[in-house]
């Protein structure tokens, strides 16, 4: 080899220790590579998966497979099978990636003994079991990951396993020792020991699991270390664009809003560069952006595109159809979401939209029953965000059944809950609930001032339609005795002679709950009978 063969050679590797993946691919890319060794054309294709060139990356694998195969290196080749898989599997072709494991196993059947390339054809496994739902079988080869990392030294293999071990047993509920092997893994990557491309799978497994639980904390934490991650690679590609999402999630937690919206729209860009089919997800994030600051129709549009992608805008797409007026296609499709999600970290993200569809519809047992169901998962969790949601839908049941009395503790929780994580947006909608179950209990003054508060924060964030309805409220209405609208409504039924059975079919409530609203009702008017609260509507000019 010539010596200014070998001078770029040189060059290229210590770009590629150096986290330059640009510049180490164009200078392997100038060698001829039938120059290149196996262990060469396996960096340079993993600079070219780095900067968002995955044919590049699986035809410099499959000249080193080649290459092994020439020099009889059974091993060596099968490790390159097993990067080909893994490559292709994470560039949406899983039958092309399935087809490499194939091979790969095959060529490791001539070993008896203990190889640790055994633990890289264990990953391809993992992403195999999970395509087809097979939680069991995706864990135990998980396991056998992080085993054969462990007894080989391999960092890239012990974080990747328990990593993705950690993400199936979350899944599945468990979310203690899910998040507890998310930050082994974690340990092993701050340090430096795993390389590029397994440090960003894992990087984004675990945020993603943090995210789907409502552990926001955890969530923050590691999306900021991913920036810095990927700040210090010039050229990084592939999770650019999961880092912008996970940027974008934390900016709409906080209440900014139009940041997040920059985010999703950052990473949908760096997504149409790799052809990644989570642009779906970002796409339905946005969706959510635009439905809080009331722009229905590129919210929908948002939805839809997501929907193209392949990914299922719901349960925000429920929640516009509610807001749109379409009570019954949001009832119908959250029933459907209810029906179709049986894991407790799938319904712990459904749950708190549908509650909100639920008591919209008038299905209050429905809702109390979901209530109580998303507080035992918050229990379990152990996610402050998921226990905060929980106690304010306990709140908003409570108060839409007539009892603002026995709301008010729920949802002052919930409210400051929401102070603590920083989440102005959640902090004002649980304002509005308590100032509601003031102005129920006849505390005019105090509910005032507290859905001010929330109208404030609500016009300061952007979110229009909130906005809009906090004014509605503190607009007076002209109702003597401090009645609201809902007990308006119930009174001028009692004064056309309807029994409580009447007025529940006719409003959509239950019996239970009209009969606590007609006790406010006689409390503040201070009256003992319906004929009195008749006599009162009529005498007021509420009839």
């Amino acid at each position: 080899m010539s010596m200014a063969v070998t001078d770029e050679l040189e060059r290229a590797r210590e770009h590629f220790d150096a986290g330059e993946w640009g510049a180490a691919l164009r200078t392997w890319e100038s060698i001829d590579q039938g120059r290149l060794s196996a262990d060469d054309l396996e960096d340079l294709a993993v600079a070219a998966y780095l900067v968002g060139r995955d044919s590049t990356a699986a035809e410099a694998l499959q000249r080193a497979f080649q290459t092994c195969i020439d020099d009889a290196d059974t091993l060596g080749a099968a490790r390159r099978a097993c990067w080909i898989a893994m490559i292709m599997s994470m560039a949406g072709q899983p039958a092309v990636g399935q087809g490499w494991a194939s091979r790969a196993e095959r060529l490791l059947d001539e070993f008896d003994e203990d190889v640790e390339e055994r633990g890289y054809l264990e990953m391809n496994h993992v992403y195999a079991h999970l395509a087809v739902g097979e939680l069991d079988e995706a864990t135990e080869s998980a396991r056998r990951v992080a085993d054969a990392g462990r007894r080989f030294a391999n960092p890239d293999l012990f974080a990747a396993g328990i990593s993705a071990e950690g993400r199936i047993i979350l899944e599945r509920g468990n979310v203690r020792e899910g998040l507890a092997l998310f930050d082994e893994a974690m340990v092993s990557v701050t340090a430096g020991e795993v390389s590029a491309v397994f440090a960003g799978m894992v990087y984004c497994t675990m945020i993603e699991g943090c995210q789907d639980v409502s552990d926001f904390g955890r969530a923050a934490a590691w999306t900021a270390a991913l920036s810095q991650w990927c700040d210090r690679q010039p050229g990084l590609v592939p999770y650019r664009g999961q880092c912008a999402v996970h940027r974008g999630q934390i900016c709409a937690l906080h209440g900014a809003f139009s940041d997040a919206i920059t985010e999703f729209d950052d990473a949908l860009r760096r997504y149409r560069e790799t052809s990644s089919p989570a642009a779906g997800f970002a796409l339905a994030l946005r969706g959510d952006i635009y439905r809080l600051t009331g722009e229905p129709d590129s919210a929908e549009d948002s939805y839809e595109q997501a929907a193209e992608f392949g990914y299922e805008p719901q349960p925000g797409l429920a929640l516009l159809w509610l807001s749109r007026g379409r009570r019954d296609a949001a009832l119908g499709a959250i029933r459907r979401l209810l029906v179709e999600s049986q894991q407790p970290v799938e319904r712990s993200r459904i749950l708190p939209a549908a509650i909100e569809i639920l008591i919209a519809a008038g299905e209050l047992e429905q809702a109390r029953e979901s209530a109580r169901e998303l507080d035992h998962i918050a229990c379990g969790f152990s996610c402050v965000a998921l226990q905060a949601m929980a106690a304010y839908a306990a709140g908003a049941v409570e108060l839409s059944d007539g009892d603002p009395a026995g709301a008010l503790p729920y949802l002052r929780k919930a409210r400051q809950l929401w102070i603590d994580l920083d989440c102005p947006y959640e902090t004002a909608r649980a304002q509005v609930l308590i100032g509601r179950g003031l102005r129920a209990l006849s505390d005019t003054r105090s509910a005032d001032a507290t859905l001010a508060a929330a109208h404030r924060t609500f016009v300061d964030l952007g979110a229009k339609p909130a906005a809009d309805e906090v004014a509605g409220l503190l607009t007076p209405e002209g109702f003597p005795a401090g009645l609201t609208d809902r007990e308006v409504e119930v009174l001028r039924l009692v004064a056309t002679g309807r029994s409580n059975g009447q007025i529940a079919a006719e409003l959509v409530l239950s019996e239970k709950t009209v009969s606590r609203h007609l006790t406010n009702i006689f409390t503040k008017l201070d009256v003992n009978t319906r004929s009195a609260a008749t006599a009162y509507a009529y005498e007021h000019g509420l009839m």
